[in-house]
């Protein structure tokens, strides 16, 4: 492979890109069928495409058309003691000709689609910049323009950095050297800006989210607030802030109590923003506060968190928002981009929002009112026993569609598969407080037999995930994978002269079950078809075999149960591929993890073809067309085997 890294790109390679960038914004929406020009394939985070080239008849020829290491070899070369981290998360996109995808650095390169080689890589030598080794994986970057002024979009640190998407060198005119700082402004509470999102351009404003830490004891009950931002995607110039936690007479500062909002932190976007390029509107799905398990320190309802909150692109004025989870007490962040669905329900015509959740339910609102598409009711919820706590009395929950996953924990949802696996699940289920969904965290007891907290299910980590679902908008159906995994949601009292905190977080630990085994039923990982003409379930299917071949379960002869990993997900005219992976992940169960790469077919379910892969997937999968082939890619990698960016095409 070969590139520049760090310096100008040679003038051969610029002049080639600029011309294939001219003539694909040339060439208009015929052109564009073939591309994915947004991290989840549109503004609209649909993670459709209406390619067919691949479809039933053929999906079985696929094979790796091209890969190449998550970092350009030169790269490598030039800083050989650099070790980037197996666990890639970048997905690229593919405009105007080229594929541009962050690095296992953060740092932005170009790609040829057809081959693989590398165009241009992001210089890391920009003064006052991350080193190489801080910049870390980023799941995406976004591209605004046309022809010659076309600019690639990406944060890197706690910068947004413009770059011109023909070379890779900075946008002089963008902020300071075609960099912004987002440490600016951020007031006494901020350490430095984190984030690992994909910044958006709705018309003419960069809008990005951030990743401040939810839950740290030494930082106790305060914490830097998760701000949205807005930037001129010309100058870099700063247009609006939005406070996810509200300031002093703001709107949403009447659901903090004594004050509370004022030295609480988090509420983030740490995961994709939506937008409606039509209304010019974004809409954001937020997240918990500081300290995420235990809300003594900020009792009220805690708006913005842990809600859907659509915004006016051009002001960052609120239009409206809707709350999935008061006062989160759960870490159910609101984990993947509000996806953007235009539905026909009894009839009328309606322009959607639909959130998938962590706790497995899907929350279907008018995209411009916010008003729900079907009822959602305020249903009473468990009570905290623990000192200082006041849990919301209802939590919000839709009557359609219904969930998508398993919720909460009770005797019969443990494993049964022999009668003495299901006495020893029993054993282990006892030593935790077991409910319903939203039973809240509980305090970890010392000493032989003491109670180790709730039994949360799903877990702060299962349920859908970042890598979100997949919408068709012929059939107007909704793909969701998700992951089984119960979690420790256990509180234990804060050390004086520590922290601040009454209470602190445990050990959030994943809960097996007996001899390595999950302690509930399958499957572990899921694939879940909604009509969302109706809010009806179609079918589920498990995605990957799971633990049916561990010793204790061989000789059962069971169906796929399910990989317990993070799913990456696509669908196309004719198929729904999905993907099995993630082992470098640290909240993967012991032994879990999957190499599979399966198409379904969408009205069934059916598995159609599948193909096992070096490692699990990293990364959310994509598709594209390039001299006429259309091509799948995505990131692979693994505790023993270095992470890379693979394509797959039809011979």
């Amino acid at each position: 492979m070969t590139g520049h890294v760090g310096r100008a790109v040679p003038a051969p390679v610029a002049v080639l890109v600029a011309l294939v960038v001219a003539t694909f914004a040339l060439s208009g929406d015929e052109a564009r069928k073939g591309e994915w020009r947004h991290y989840a394939a549109d503004l609209q985070s649909s993670r459709y495409s209406p390619l067919d080239q691949i479809d039933k008849a053929n999906v079985a020829r696929l094979r790796v058309a091209w890969r190449r290491p998550q970092v350009d070899p030169a790269l490598l070369t030039a800083n050989p003691t650099a070790r980037p981290s197996n666990r890639y998360t970048a997905t690229p996109i593919m405009a105007d000709g080229v594929l541009y995808t962050p690095d296992g650095f953060g740092l932005v390169e170009a790609i040829d689609p057809s081959t693989g080689r590398t165009l241009w890589t992001q210089s890391p030598l920009v003064p006052g910049t991350p080193g190489l080794m801080s910049g870390g994986a980023h799941w995406g970057v976004s591209i605004w323009g046309q022809g010659n002024d076309a600019r690639i979009f990406t944060t890197r640190g706690p910068y947004l950095f413009a770059l011109e998407a023909a070379s890779g060198r900075p946008v002089s005119g963008f902020g300071d050297g075609g960099k912004v700082d987002l440490n600016a402004g951020l007031g006494p509470l901020m350490q430095t800006f984190r984030w690992s999102g994909v910044p958006v351009v709705a018309r003419d404003v960069v809008v990005i989210g951030s990743s401040m830490l939810e839950q740290d004891s030494a930082r106790g009950r305060s914490g830097p607030p998760g701000d949205v931002r807005g930037y001129d995607v010309r100058t870099g110039a700063l247009r609006w802030t939005f406070h996810v936690i509200p300031h002093a007479g703001e709107a949403g500062i009447e659901t903090w109590d004594q004050g509370s909002a004022a030295y609480t932190g988090a509420g983030n976007v740490w995961s994709m923003i939506s937008v409606d390029e039509d209304l010019g509107y974004v809409y954001l799905p937020t997240s918990s506060a500081t300290n995420d398990m235990y809300g003594g320190h900020r009792l009220g309802d805690n708006l913005f968190t842990s809600s859907i909150v659509c915004l006016d692109a051009a002001t960052g004025k609120r239009i409206w928002h809707f709350q999935t989870v008061h006062h989160d007490l759960f870490d159910f962040d609101n984990p993947a981009a509000p996806m953007l669905a235009d539905l026909t329900v009894a009839g009328r015509r309606i322009k959607a929002v639909v959130q998938v959740t962590k706790q497995g339910l899907v929350f279907v609102l008018d995209r411009v009112t916010g008003r729900p598409v079907w009822p959602i009711e305020e249903r009473p919820v468990p009570q905290s026993s623990v000192p200082g706590e006041r849990t919301s009395a209802t939590q919000p929950i839709p009557t359609r569609p219904a969930p998508f996953e398993r919720q909460g924990v009770q005797m019969d949802d443990l494993i049964d598969f022999t009668p003495e696996l299901r006495a020893e699940a029993i054993a282990i289920a006892r030593r935790y407080v077991m409910g319903p969904l939203y039973t809240p965290p509980s305090v970890r007891g010392e000493g032989a037999g003491a109670t180790l907290g709730t039994l949360q299910l799903p877990g702060s980590n299962g349920g859908a995930a970042w890598t979100g679902a997949a919408f068709d908008p012929e059939t107007q159906r909704l793909y969701i994978p998700s992951k089984t995994n119960p979690f420790a949601a256990d509180l234990v009292p804060g050390e004086a002269g520590q922290t601040d905190l009454r209470f602190r977080a445990g050990s959030r630990s994943l809960v097996g079950g007996p001899r390595g085994l999950p302690l509930v039923k399958p499957p572990y990982g899921r694939v879940t078809a909604i009509d969302l003409k109706t809010g009806n379930h179609l079918w589920m299917v498990a995605n990957g075999d799971g633990p049916r071949l561990h010793p204790e379960l061989k000789a059962l002869n069971l169906p796929p149960l399910g990989q317990a990993v993070r799913t990456g997900i696509l669908v196309t005219k004719s198929l729904l591929f999905v993907t099995e992976g993630d082992q470098v992940h640290p909240r993967t169960p012991p032994g879990g993890g999957g190499r599979m790469i399966r198409a379904f077919d969408k009205g069934t379910g059916r598995i159609v073809w599948e193909m096992a892969l070096e490692a699990g997937a990293t990364g959310a999968p994509m598709t594209y067309v390039a001299g006429g082939k259309q091509y799948l890619a995505f990131a692979i990698g693994g505790a023993r085997h270095p992470a890379e960016l693979i394509a797959l095409s039809l011979p």
